[in-house]
C-alpha cells in the first residue's frame, strides 16, 4: 500500500470534510421540509423543529391525498415527463446523429443554425402569441412544442463525435444502415450521455410550470407544479380567514405539497447521478 504525504493527507482530509459540508448544506433544507411537514402545531410555531419531526402529526398529508385534483395533476406531470422526455429524446438523439455526419450537406450551417438559438430569442411575448397562434394548450401540444433543447443537442453531438469514426466505417462494411447504425452502435456506446440528457429532460419537464400555467386551459391537464401553486394560493386565502383554528401550522401543508413534489426526482436521481458527470465532460470535450 502506498504510502501518502503529510501534505496530501491534508489535502484529502479537508477534501473529505468539506464535500461533507456541502453534503449536509445540501440535504438540511430536504429534511427539515419533512420534518416540518410532520410536526405538530405547537412545536412548529414555537420554533423546536430545528432538524427533526417533533410530535408528528400526518393531518397535512391525509388532507392532501385525499384532494382527487392532486392526484389527477400528479397524472398529468407523469404523462409530461414521460412522454416529453422520450419525445425530446427522439429528436435530440437523431438530430445529433445527423448533425456529426460529414456527408451532410450543409453540416456546418446547420450547426450554426442550432447553436444560433441558444445565443438568441425572439421574446416571451413574441413566442407566446407563437404558442397561441399553434394551439399549444393541451398536453399533446405542451410536449411537441417544448420537445427540444439545442444544448441538449450539442451536447449529445459532441459525445457522438467522440466515439471512433473506425467503429462506423467497420458497420457500414458490415452491411448496417443508419438506422441500425445509431441504434446499434452509437447509442449502446452513448449510455452516460443518454442518461444525462434524459434526466436534463426529465427534470425540466417534472418542474415545468410557467408555460404550462400560461398556455393550458383545461384545469384537468394541470401538471404538477401549476397545481400546487394554486392549492399555495387558496390555502393562504383560508389561512388569513382560520388560521388560529386550523389542528396543524400552515407552512406545514406547503412543505408537505414541496415533498410531494420532488420524491420521485428523488428516488431516479442517484440511479443515473453516475452518468452524470461523465455524461456531460464527454460531452464538452469536442465543439
Amino acid at each position: 500500500m502506498e504510502r501518502l504525504s503529510k501534505s496530501e493527507i491534508i489535502f484529502k482530509t479537508l477534501a473529505h470534510i468539506l464535500i461533507s459540508v456541502f453534503a449536509v448544506l445540501a440535504l438540511y433544507p430536504v429534511i427539515y421540509a419533512v420534518s416540518a411537514s410532520i410536526s405538530g402545531k405547537i412545536a412548529y410555531e414555537t420554533n423546536k423543529v430545528i432538524l427533526f419531526p417533533v410530535d408528528m402529526n400526518f393531518q397535512v398529508y391525509k388532507l392532501i391525498f385525499d384532494d382527487k385534483g392532486f392526484w389527477i395533476s400528479y397524472i398529468n406531470t407523469l404523462f409530461y415527463t414521460v412522454f416529453g422526455t422520450a419525445w425530446s429524446m427522439f429528436i435530440s438523439v437523431t438530430g445529433a446523429y445527423v448533425l456529426t455526419k460529414k456527408r451532410l450537406l450543409f453540416r456546418k450551417q446547420l450547426n450554426l443554425f442550432v447553436v444560433f438559438t441558444m445565443w438568441f430569442n425572439a421574446g416571451i411575448i413574441p413566442m407566446y402569441l407563437n404558442y397561441v397562434n399553434m394551439n399549444v394548450n393541451n398536453r399533446w401540444g405542451i410536449i411537441v412544442a417544448f420537445g427540444v433543447q439545442a444544448f441538449n443537442i450539442i451536447l449529445m453531438r459532441n459525445y457522438f463525435s467522440a466515439i471512433p469514426e473506425s467503429i462506423e466505417e467497420a458497420a457500414l462494411v458490415d452491411g448496417v444502415n443508419e438506422f441500425q447504425l445509431l441504434w446499434r452502435i452509437f447509442i449502446p456506446m452513448s449510455k452516460a450521455s443518454m442518461a444525462t440528457v434524459t434526466l436534463f429532460y426529465a427534470t425540466s419537464r417534472w418542474n415545468g410550470y410557467f408555460w404550462a400555467r400560461i398556455l393550458l386551459t383545461d384545469p384537468m391537464e394541470l401538471p404538477l407544479q401549476v397545481y400546487m401553486r394554486i392549492l399555495v394560493e387558496n390555502y393562504q386565502a383560508m389561512i388569513d380567514d382560520m388560521g388560529d383554528l386550523l389542528p396543524y401550522a400552515a407552512d406545514s401543508y406547503v412543505y408537505a405539497i414541496l415533498v410531494c413534489s420532488i420524491v420521485p426526482v428523488l428516488i431516479i436521481y442517484p440511479y443515473i447521478q453516475k452518468y452524470f458527470a461523465k455524461g456531460v465532460n464527454m460531452g464538452g470535450v469536442k465543439g
